[in-house]
């Protein structure tokens, strides 16, 4: 899932503060399940923003909180624009994807992000999620039992540690396990050592975002009339 953690109240107050009414809109799937930006985060955030906008000032001004499914998917936010025009800003608790798409569908309205987005990954244990994929759209976690180096390495490492591991842990941060350990013992875990003496291929890095945003097209699922845009 998409990880982010919410921006500090003064930093969205700040943002917010010369308009009117203003519309707090969580989203309802990652950052929900993150506890960044779902119902209960809007809910928080709102009084928090109404308290110091007061402490400012800017009492007057507006702060309401909705919820809609997903931001990043035009359906949903379909529910959200009969209400939009009640308000001269939208401050979106979705991730850096939500933002954008209610931008993008209302040209007409500021949009100010409430979030940080941070990386894909999961919900390690209660309270702690880790990176564990860097959507480099060239996936090679078969070359590397399940785990992925340029991930996982702080060193982005294709062929072996770089030496600089010491009892399992990474020379840059304290509490960072080597990539590159993990690798190894899965490998030997799994009976398949000899896998990774192969020399690894240097990273494809065309498929990544240095070329700009990507897309990705299911022409099968596409509305006819409706596909691709030029």
């Amino acid at each position: 899932m998409i990880v982010a953690d919410r921006k500090s109240v003064p930093e969205i107050r700040d943002m917010i503060k010369k308009h009117n009414r203003v519309l707090l809109v969580g989203c309802g799937t990652c950052v929900t399940v993150c506890l960044a930006g779902g119902e209960r985060e809007a809910g928080i955030l709102g009084s928090a923003l109404r308290m110091s906008l007061k402490l400012i000032g800017r009492g007057d001004v507006v702060v309401d909180e909705c919820l809609i499914e997903r931001q990043c998917e035009d359906a949903f936010i379909d529910i959200l624009a009969p209400r939009v025009g009640e308000y001269d800003a939208i401050c979106s608790l979705g991730c850096g994807a939500g933002v954008q798409a209610l931008a993008e569908r209302f040209p007409n309205t500021a949009v100010y992000p409430g979030l940080n987005t941070q990386f894909i990954g999961i919900l390690e244990s209660q309270g702690v999620w880790t990176e564990k994929c860097a959507g480099c759209g060239a996936c090679r976690l078969g070359e590397f039992v399940g785990i992925c180096p340029l991930t996982r390495c702080a060193k982005r490492l294709l062929n072996g540690p770089c030496g600089g591991s010491r009892d399992g842990q990474c020379e840059v941060r304290e509490g960072l396990e080597c990539g590159w350990q993990l690798i190894y013992d899965r490998a030997k875990a799994l009976g398949v050592l000899d896998s990774l003496e192969a020399m690894a291929a240097p990273q494809d890095w065309s498929t990544s975002l240095d070329g700009g945003p990507r897309k990705v097209i299911r022409e099968d699922q596409c509305i006819a009339g409706m596909g691709p845009k030029a």
